[in-house]
């Protein structure tokens, strides 16, 4: 006996899972958990769904649950089955045929389990658990691995990498994720297949790369083995050239560029939300293009990147558009990059402006990225205080209150729609921030459209 806990939601989804388990084996069918689910159970960590795999084929299984079940991927062998209104993948046993697309297989055979094992990625993901009789089933050492902390895939590794080249992705997110090494055989395909990343699509490998970058315990390692295993220059070559871009050792200790945007990445705290991963991994992605090196009286070297915060933005957004973010979070992340800087000028900063920069939609966003910032260079918060402060000031009144001044004021003053009366809002408006009263800024607009006094005759 080998029960297995399953933690986090896995306890309730266990047990709708054990029903279709039994359903299927009092039909005369082998089923049991299998892949993730059972890894995740035997490493203690919190299991989000479980997978179902079965003798059973797809038609079998619809005739046992005909109203609750559904082809999602039949030609596979997949049907998702509903069990208490969760629902469940069911996955017939099978051998897989040739991978001419790199993703895909061409065929598929119904088999038994031991083979079906055989044609998964890693053995940590090849487990299978007998929950009615509380049995692991392991035919490719798969607990041998995960007990001793091993990636390695199922077979021969150049096989698997070139059956679906997302695995080389995957490899990195579960050794970095899990704390793991990969196997020197496995390491080695990786290497080896890297340049042929290119056929999996960027929607595909901006999941894998944000899931590791997000649930990593620490992401600079993640971010080591992409850089290391040659697959960060296939999908991100712009991150890798921060590597060897210098800085200041007086505000940037950690080091460069590269070391500093991974000393932010891990002090991220979990859960860790994607925008704020791209923001910490791209706001300096403009020093190197702004590096200026020079020397100091004493003839040692001092390191600026003037103006990398407007070179970093549109960068920013090219990267992110690649990888096909969202519009709603490529927005906000390039803004997050292209103000990161600005905090430096909060001091001195005029009303107006202050008002304009807190009342930004991207200024929570912006605030946690320059804390992290300090925090992984210098580690002085006296302007994120002082933010922090200013906004508190606001708490009962909004930070960018309606215009006291519209333009239908205007037209009523005689000005006509256009250009110059949305100049003259916005000069007006910069005024009210900084607390001039509507009565006041109608005086001022009346006199900007008074028609000049006569030049005095000679």
């Amino acid at each position: 006996m080998r029960q297995l806990a399953f933690l986090g939601e896995g306890g309730a989804l266990a047990a709708g899972a054990e029903a279709i388990v039994r359903r299927l084996r009092g039909a005369g069918h082998e089923a049991v958990f299998a892949g993730g689910c059972v890894r995740d159970a035997l490493r203690g960590a919190p299991v989000k769904d479980i997978d179902i795999a079965t003798s059973a084929t797809p038609g079998q299984v619809a005739a046992l649950f005909p109203a609750r079940s559904v082809g999602v991927g039949r030609a596979f062998g997949v049907m998702l089955v509903l069990e208490g209104g969760v629902p469940y993948d069911v996955a017939t046993f099978r051998t897989d045929g040739g991978y001419q697309d790199g993703r895909h297989p061409d065929t598929v055979a119904y088999d038994t389990a031991a083979h079906d094992a055989q044609r998964r990625d890693f053995t940590v993901n090849a487990l299978f658990y007998d929950p009615l009789e509380a049995r692991l089933i392991d035919f490719v050492g798969g607990e041998a691995d995960l007990r001793a902390g091993i990636v390695r895939t199922v077979g021969d590794p150049f096989r698997r990498f070139r059956e679906d080249r997302l695995r080389l992705l995957r490899a990195v997110r579960f050794a970095a994720v899990c704390g793991w090494r990969i196997e020197a055989a496995t390491w080695a395909a990786l290497k080896a297949e890297a340049p042929n990343l290119g056929c999996v699509s960027a929607e595909r490998i901006r999941t894998e790369f944000l899931r590791t970058l997000c649930e990593a315990p620490r992401p600079s390692e993640g971010l080591r083995l992409l850089a290391e295993g040659g697959l960060l220059a296939r999908f991100l070559p712009e991150v890798l050239a921060l590597r060897g871009c210098l800085q200041d050792p007086v505000w940037h200790p950690e080091g460069d560029v590269w070391a500093h945007t991974a000393r932010m990445l891990d002090l991220i705290p979990a859960p860790r939300a994607p925008e704020l991963v791209w923001a910490a991994l791209l706001h300096d992605i403009g020093k190197p293009a702004a590096l200026v090196v020079g020397r100091k009286p004493d003839g040692s070297p001092w390191y600026r990147t003037p103006g990398h915060a407007e070179i970093g933005a549109p960068l920013a957004e090219a990267i992110l558009r690649r990888m096909k973010e969202s519009r709603a979070v490529t927005e906000r992340v390039v803004a997050a990059v292209r103000h990161h800087m600005q905090f430096m000028e909060l001091p001195k900063m005029r009303p107006a402006t202050l008002r304009r920069m807190l009342g930004r939609p991207t200024i929570g966003l912006e605030l946690e990225l320059h804390r992290l910032d300090c925090l992984a260079s210098h580690a002085k918060l006296d302007l994120y205080d002082l933010a922090r402060a200013h906004l508190a000031a606001f708490a009962e009144e909004p930070v960018l209150p309606p215009k006291a001044v519209t333009g239908r004021d205007l037209q009523a003053l005689g000005m006509s729609p256009g250009p110059a009366m949305g100049r003259l809002l916005e000069r007006l408006y910069a005024k009210q921030l900084e607390g001039a009263p509507r009565e006041a800024l109608l005086r001022e607009a009346a006199e900007a459209l008074a028609p000049p006094l006569p030049a005095p005759q000679s």
